[in-house]
C-alpha cells in the first residue's frame, strides 16, 4: 500500500501549498478489497486551513478555521479536474465570499471605520485569544447594549485602575480582530489596518448628556459576545 509523503511546495493560484500527508482510515471496497489510505494535502489561504486530494473519486479542496481556534466546520468546499484545479477553484470562492462580506458591512458614520458584520465578528472571536479582563469587559458592555456603560465602570469591570488601561485593552482586541478579518487573501490587494478601540465601541452622540461620556458597543459585536462568550 503506497502512501503519498511528498515534501514539495505547490504554488496553486495566489498562494503556496505546502506539501504534507494525513492519512484517513482505511474503507472497504464493493468487492470486499480494502481501499489505499487517502492522501490529504494541508495548505493555508488567508486565515484558513485548506486541506485538499482526491477523495471519493473527485479531487476536491476545502477551506476550515485556521488552527488554533475555537471555531469548527467547513467554511468552503471545490472541486476540479486536478489537485490543483481544485485548490484553485477554492480560493476563488473565498475571495468571492470575502467580497460578499465586505458589502454587506456598515460603515460608522462617527469614525469612517467599516464595522464587520455579526457572522464575522463571531469567526474572529473565535479565532482570537482574549484574556479575562478583555472577556470581562466586553460581556459587560454587551448586557449594557445600546445604552453602554461609563467608562470607568468598563474599566472596573475589567479591573483596571485607570480607564486609559481600559481603552488600551480594548483597542488590542479591536487590532486582533482587524488582523484576522482584514488580512491579505489575495496578495494584489493590501490588508487594511483599522482603529483598534473605533472596531470595539462608539461614543454616543445623541445629546444626552448622561450618555456622553459612555461606551457603547457595535451592535454587530454586541450580537456576536452574547454566541462566543
Amino acid at each position: 500500500m503506497t502512501q503519498h509523503t511528498k515534501a514539495d511546495r505547490v504554488k496553486a493560484g495566489r498562494d503556496l501549498i505546502k506539501a504534507g500527508s494525513k492519512t484517513l482510515k482505511s474503507s472497504e471496497t464493493m468487492d470486499g478489497g480494502v481501499k489505499a489510505p487517502i492522501a490529504i494535502r494541508l495548505g493555508a489561504y488567508g486565515r484558513y486551513q485548506i486541506k485538499s486530494g482526491y477523495i471519493a473519486g473527485v479531487y476536491t479542496a476545502r477551506a476550515f478555521p485556521k488552527p488554533p481556534t475555537h471555531a469548527r466546520g467547513l467554511i468552503a468546499e471545490a472541486t476540479g479536474e486536478t489537485e490543483e484545479a481544485a485548490i484553485k477553484a477554492l480560493q476563488s470562492a473565498i475571495d468571492l465570499r470575502e467580497t460578499r462580506r465586505s458589502e454587506h458591512r456598515r460603515t460608522d458614520t462617527r469614525t469612517g471605520t467599516p464595522v464587520p458584520t455579526s457572522d464575522e465578528y463571531l469567526e474572529a472571536l473565535n479565532a482570537i485569544n482574549l484574556t479575562q479582563p478583555q472577556r470581562a469587559m466586553l460581556l459587560a458592555l454587551s448586557l449594557a447594549e445600546e445604552n453602554g456603560l461609563k467608562r470607568v465602570m468598563v474599566a472596573r469591570a475589567g479591573s483596571y485602575k485607570s480607564t486609559t488601561s481600559a481603552k488600551n485593552a480594548l483597542a488590542n482586541v479591536g487590532r486582533m480582530i482587524s488582523s484576522y478579518l482584514f488580512s491579505e487573501t489575495d496578495s494584489e490587494e493590501p490588508s487594511i489596518l483599522l482603529d483598534g478601540h473605533a472596531l470595539i465601541v462608539f461614543c454616543d452622540d445623541s445629546g444626552h448628556e448622561e450618555k456622553l461620556s459612555n461606551w457603547i458597543l457595535h451592535p454587530e459585536l454586541c450580537a456576536a459576545i452574547r454566541i462566543a462568550l
